[in-house]
Parts: structure tokens; sequence; C-alpha cells
């Protein structure tokens, strides 16, 4: 005998560019959305009855027909609309779960001004959104950002770690450290001016990720995410991934010359892979 325990279904990777044209200088988006539905499908399961399955393509014209309509410009804003919309319409739908990611695009510059209808796609960094919404609990509101690629010079070391017989990397007082962070946090309350604390969390992140003097990924990782709970009282945590991206030293003494840390060699795998959740204590 096998019994339903859990269920969800929906539409993934809805593609979606949003262009506004209200002023002479145009704005840009370009969003991926994915929704998940949760509630009474039992029968669709075990007898194949359709009669309460609203279709995934519904919920892709869905996402397309609210964002003609919209003037959030915010994916959180948004992802909440949508929501709000499923539920009332389909009562047999007891949660619904929106995901929205989004491109970097900018406004090209040209002769030192941004260009009012061209863009340009500056880098791999995606922006990111969770909401959820049960008919018996408020929205929950998570967001973060994927791939932003970071280099530092200098203000960083690794010491003083574990030498054993299989150990062969070097301590180094003075390393580069390269990673690609990926963030996640969770807001207090779903209210809140999610563009502009998206932003401020942003600069503190990149801002303690350079003046802070790392003596390892670990310890670079936790002064970012500390700075970000003092700073942001609107998020609640803030989980870090923070792969260690190499740059190995080349020996060029072969070749009878130095290398006063300047000469590298990019190496992707393997590499380091640290992650950290800090939340408010008490």
């Amino acid at each position: 005998m096998a019994a339903l325990a859990e269920n969800r279904y929906g539409k993934s990777r809805v593609r979606l560019v949003r262009v506004n044209r209200k002023s002479t200088m145009h704005d840009f988006q370009e969003w991926t959305v994915e929704v998940l539905l949760q509630g009474d499908f039992l029968t669709c399961f075990t007898e194949g009855d359709n009669s309460k399955i609203l279709p995934t393509d519904t919920m892709k014209n869905t996402v397309y027909s609210l964002a003609r309509d919209s003037a959030d410009e915010c994916m959180e804003e948004f992802a909440k609309k949508t929501i709000g919309f499923l539920l009332r319409r389909n009562p047999q739908v007891s949660g619904a779960e929106v995901s929205i990611s989004e491109k970097a695009w900018e406004h090209l510059q040209t002769g030192g001004q941004p260009h009012p209808t061209t863009f340009v796609q500056a880098s791999a960094e995606i922006q990111t959104t969770k909401v959820t919404q049960t008919r018996a609990s408020d929205f929950s509101v998570s967001a973060g950002f994927e791939n932003l690629v970071v280099m530092k010079t200098s203000g960083s070391a690794f010491e003083g770690y574990i030498q054993d017989s299989l150990t062969t990397l070097p301590p180094a007082k003075d390393r580069l450290l390269g990673t690609t962070v990926s963030a996640t946090w969770n807001y207090k309350q779903t209210d809140v001016a999610f563009a502009s604390v998206r932003a401020k969390v942003h600069e503190i992140l990149l801002a303690q990720f350079a003046a802070h003097q790392s003596k390892s990924v670990q310890h670079t990782l936790y002064a970012m995410g500390k700075a970000v709970l003092e700073d942001v009282v609107d998020v609640n945590d803030i989980e870090l991934a923070m792969p260690n991206k190499h740059c190995l030293l080349v020996d060029l003494s072969r070749f009878g010359q130095d290398n006063p840390n300047e000469v590298f060699v990019p190496v992707d795998e393997p590499h380091g892979n640290i992650q950290a959740r800090l939340r408010r204590a008490g």
C-alpha cells in the first residue's frame, strides 16, 4: 500500500522581459519565474482525476498577464501579487510558492552618459527571490543573489591549519582571495522596501569583503554576514556560500626568474567550498 505524503506542481523557467516606456529613459528587466502550487490534488495522482488541476500552461499565461498590468518594479512584490491572484481563483490550492531570478542589465554608457534605450549585460550575477504563502499563514519572503565573482589581491592569508603527512599546501601570508558569492537572506516582515534593502545588503557584503583582513574564507564569510545583521534590521538571517577560486603561484625559478606574488595560474577545479548561515542571537 502507498499513501501520498506530499506533492506540489507548477511551471518552471517562465522567461519574461519587461520594458517600461513611461519616460524617454527606458527600464529593461529580464526575469525567470517558477510557480509551484500545493493543495488538494490527491485524486489526480491516485485516480487520474484532473478536475482540480490548474494547467501549468495557465500558470505561464498568468505570469505574462499579470506582468502586463503590474506596476511592481521589484521581484518580491510581483511574486506576492502572483500568489495572491492564484489563491483567490483556485480554492483547491492551499499554498503557493513563486521564485524569480533576474539577470543584470544596465544602460549602455556612450560619451560618458547612459543611453536611454540601449542596454548591456554587465555581469553574470543573478538576483533571486522566493515568496511563499499558505491560506493559514502570511507571506514568507527571502531574497539573494548568485554568481557574484570577486577577487582581492591583498589582505588575505591562510596559516596555522592542520599539517599532516598528506598536506602539500604551503602557508600563505599574502595570497589572492577569489570567490563566487551566493547569498540568501530572510526578511523579518513582508512589507519592507525590498529594492533598497537588497542594494544595502549587496553594498555591505562587498565592502566587508574588500576591507576585511582575512585569515581564511570562513573568517571573511563570517565578517560579511555579521555586518549585514548588524546594519540591516529587516534581515532575520543570512546564508552565504563562497567557493574558494584558487590562483596558484607559478614557479618561475627554473627559468632563472623570481615571482614576487605576481604571476598565477587560475584553477577552477577542484576548489574549496565554504558555506554558513548566520542568524540573530537570542
